[in-house]
């Protein structure tokens, strides 16, 4: 079973706000992103789409549906970018931490602007990996 476009987009909204009221306010706010992201990668549960579930206006399965592994994949990348972004604050590599704090705001705009760049990752590993296996 998927998940509902509705419910990822939220998802990708909180990303973009609380990554960059993180960035703006101070490097602290970046721990809540982050420990969400690592309850779902432990859980599989997303509780940001957990909660957002009750908004929706019609049942979940008449939305079109993403693909739960691609979101987990999506998720880790944002997870380990806001891990290194806390820990190159916290080592006092400001510059780092906005690097890192940056590409995860622009990964999840350019998502909500319908371009998925860990789809993108993710398929041409996926090609990677299939293009050598044959060649043996």
């Amino acid at each position: 079973m998927g998940i509902p476009k509705p419910l990822v987009q939220t998802n990708q909204m909180f990303m973009v706000l609380s990554v960059l009221a993180g960035l703006i306010i101070h490097s602290a706010i970046l721990f809540l992103p982050f420990l969400i992201g690592v309850y779902t990668l432990v859980t599989k549960k997303n509780p940001i789409i957990l909660f957002s579930r009750r908004f929706l206006k019609k049942p979940a399965n008449q939305y079109i549906q993403e693909d739960k592994e691609q979101q987990i994949f999506n998720q880790w990348i944002a997870t380990i970018c806001l891990a290194l972004s806390l820990l190159s604050f916290y080592a006092g590599w400001t510059a780092a931490g906005y690097a890192l704090g940056i590409m995860v705001i622009a990964a999840a705009a350019v998502a909500l602007m319908g371009f998925c760049i860990g789809c993108f990752i993710r398929y041409q590993y996926m090609m990677w990996r299939h293009r050598r296996r044959t060649r043996t």
